[in-house]
């Protein structure tokens, strides 16, 4: 009659303490990381986005987030996944450059260069497989290369010419990020989409077919949560899904006065290095002996231009401390693209200028077991998701600048509470048998 009564016990306890994930007896969820690049954050109030909606109700939306200062892809995804300052982690711009040497690389072309991305902080992928989790990067900025020699366990790199807009193709990749959290056991994945950006660039954030791509997100939403519950996954993954930054109407000559800045230097005799021609940030090298004269030709050249030298760079920006900083910032105000020696930007909408102004924030959106419902969270910088990935997969973060008071309102009070809980009762059960010995 006791083993009765001690195999009954035994069995409910372990029953009601069923463990959160089927991850090799972590306490903690898997976790799936969305960028949308160039997703402003009010994108979806113009748009009919009923999956997006409901997640409002579903999970957790932040009235919008602030990026690092140098709102371009690179350096703000990066900013993410270490939770570090641009002037910390090192990666300055979407190009791969050397000022000495005059190097030059696109975006596209840094994707696979470790010298550029590994500057001595560590992305989280790196860190949670140091400490036992598996993690995979599916055209993630910087999830391509290897830090300290170490690679992510597994990565798909984007390819030049690769169409970023193709809605069948943006399933599949859902549906291949299920197969590793299902078949293959990871824990943390970052997936990544190119648009709106695109869109954003070529035709102008105010305009039918940025509507018409917002539309499609809305749509790839809704495939994500119905492969979510059909893969079993409702319980056992939370997702965040975010943004690099925003984009603005590019202003344009007759309407203003556009900014070329050879009207006010001669590049040939003055400039030793520039990136410029790349919207609203731009950096300078003048010639040795040049740099007094090129600032003081510069800092009123134009009503809507700031110019600042390296030391004078605003402590709140977090780029100054960075060897790659050049000498001179530039910085237009919004709409004001940074032109050098010709006019021939063709692009109707553009990023990279100030993170405050509100063209340049992001969406947040997030929701699974370890988020609240129906909670609107006040704006926070995007440095501040690093530490929130890490109280969600159990990870010890590295060194960082976020701070996970920005977040911890979103959050359920006992994440790894269950596994707890099953651990407790084991030693409950064990504490069972001794009692039931004794009878």
């Amino acid at each position: 009659m006791k083993l009765e009564i001690l195999l009954a016990f035994g069995f409910s306890l372990f029953v009601d303490s069923k463990p959160l994930s089927n991850i090799g007896g972590r306490k903690f969820n898997k976790l799936l990381l969305i960028s949308f690049d160039g997703f402003r954050w009010n994108y979806d109030q113009d748009v009919d986005t009923p999956n997006l909606d409901k997640l409002v109700q579903e999970g957790v939306k932040a009235k919008y987030i602030t990026p690092p200062m140098i709102t371009m892809t690179s350096p703000s995804h990066f900013t993410t996944i270490t939770g570090r300052w641009i002037e910390d982690h090192g990666v300055v711009h979407n190009m791969m450059f050397n000022s000495t040497t005059l190097l030059k690389l696109s975006h596209k072309a840094t994707l696979k260069r470790s010298e550029w991305w590994d500057n001595g902080a560590l992305p989280l992928w790196i860190t949670a497989q140091n400490q036992g989790l598996k993690t995979a990067s599916y055209f993630y900025p910087g999830g391509g290369v290897s830090y300290a020699g170490q690679s992510v366990n597994r990565s798909l790199v984007e390819t030049f010419g690769h169409a970023d807009d193709n809605e069948t193709e943006w399933r599949e990749k859902i549906d291949t990020v299920m197969g590793w959290y299902t078949k293959d056991d990871f824990d943390f994945v970052t997936l990544y989409y190119g648009e709106p950006d695109n869109v954003g660039h070529r035709v102008g954030p105010e305009t039918p077919q940025r509507k018409k791509i917002i539309e499609q997100i809305d749509r790839t939403i809704g495939y994500l949560t119905e492969s979510i519950q059909k893969n079993n996954l409702t319980d056992h993954l939370n997702v965040i899904i975010t943004s690099d930054h925003g984009m603005t109407t590019i202003k344009k000559s007759p309407e203003v006065e556009e900014i070329k800045l050879s009207n006010y230097i001669n590049f040939k005799n003055l400039s030793h290095f520039e990136l410029l021609d790349y919207g609203g940030f731009g950096m300078l090298r003048p010639r040795k002996g040049k740099e007094q004269e090129v600032f003081d030709a510069l800092k009123h050249a134009h009503p809507n231009l700031t110019v600042y030298k390296k030391e004078d760079i605003p402590e709140h920006f977090h780029i100054a401390k960075n060897s790659r900083i050049q000498d001179l910032v530039l910085i237009g105000d919004l709409g004001f693209n940074l032109n050098s020696r010709y006019i021939f930007y063709v692009n109707k909408g553009d990023h990279s200028f100030s993170n405050q102004e509100m063209d340049m924030k992001v969406i947040f959106r997030a929701f699974g077991p370890d988020f609240k419902k129906n909670v609107l969270a006040e704006p926070f910088d995007s440095v501040s998701i690093y530490p929130l990935m890490c109280k969600l997969l159990g990870v010890k973060p590295a060194p960082n600048n976020g701070s996970l008071s920005d977040t911890e309102v979103m959050l359920v009070n006992d994440i790894g509470g269950n596994a707890g809980r099953m651990q407790m009762s084991i030693s409950l059960f064990a504490t069972t048998i001794l009692i039931l010995a004794v009878i």
